[in-house]
């Protein structure tokens, strides 16, 4: 099984370097960030296995673009925890071990997200300090609070960018909007909608999560948020 997991983030590892190269982005070093849900509405995809599957294909973002080549890794409900990283030599079953198996993380509530993106903006800009650019990706199934519209809009000065997908059915009214918030020096996050997942190649999933990364990073070098 773990071998078979191996040969698997290896592929993927090719499949984002071949994205990069598309994106010319092969020369760049950012630190990788998720967050995950865990509200009620996702108790399914952590039982199925889909959020196990969703925190490898994201770390082979993170062997690829981080300095150490580990994924930061946060969870929310109506509380948050902030995980130890994944990385190649301890994925497998990250999710069962890290996250369901460990009693002391809040899961299956409702959702509050102002909280956790506060915490990754502390972790990146505090106590992190560095002159790396953050990749985050932000998994939720619906229901975001309006109120995170202001921690993007202050967080817009930070070398942050804030990859949302929105998967599932719900309609993503306040994610959809992103794009044309205004108030901001630079345009720090996206949104992507994915209704399943798990049926999404990992290609097609690398190509959308990468696709407006680069414009950020260049606007973002401009602005001088991002020192090279």
């Amino acid at each position: 099984m773990e071998e078979k997991s191996l040969s698997t983030i290896d592929l993927r590892k090719k499949l984002v370097q071949i994205t990069l190269e598309k994106k010319q982005l092969t020369h760049l070093t950012a630190r990788v960030g998720l967050v995950l849900d865990i509200s009620g509405s996702m108790r399914h995809l952590y039982n199925n296995g889909t959020v196990q599957e969703v925190v490898e294909r994201i770390l082979a973002v993170a062997c690829k673009f981080d300095d150490n080549a580990s994924l930061d890794v946060w969870v929310y409900d109506s509380e948050f925890s902030r995980l130890s990283p994944a990385t190649e030599a301890d994925f497998h079953d990250y999710v069962q071990k890290q996250i369901i198996s460990n009693r002391s993380i809040h899961k299956f509530g409702y959702n509050n997200e102002p909280p956790v993106m506060k915490d990754v903006i502390k972790k990146y800009t505090k106590e992190e300090v560095s002159s790396l650019p953050v990749f985050l990706v932000f998994i939720n199934d619906g229901g975001v609070l309006k109120s995170i519209k202001k921690v993007i809009t202050e967080a817009a000065v930070q070398p942050i960018f804030w990859q949302f997908v929105g998967i599932g059915h719900s309609d993503f009214e306040v994610l959809k909007k992103l794009d044309t918030m205004e108030g901001r020096i630079v345009d720090n996050a996206n949104f992507i909608h994915i209704d399943d997942i798990a049926a999404i190649s990992d290609e097609t999933l690398y190509n959308l999560l990468l696709n407006e990364f680069p414009q950020w990073i260049k606007e973002a070098t401009e602005l001088r948020i991002l020192r090279t």
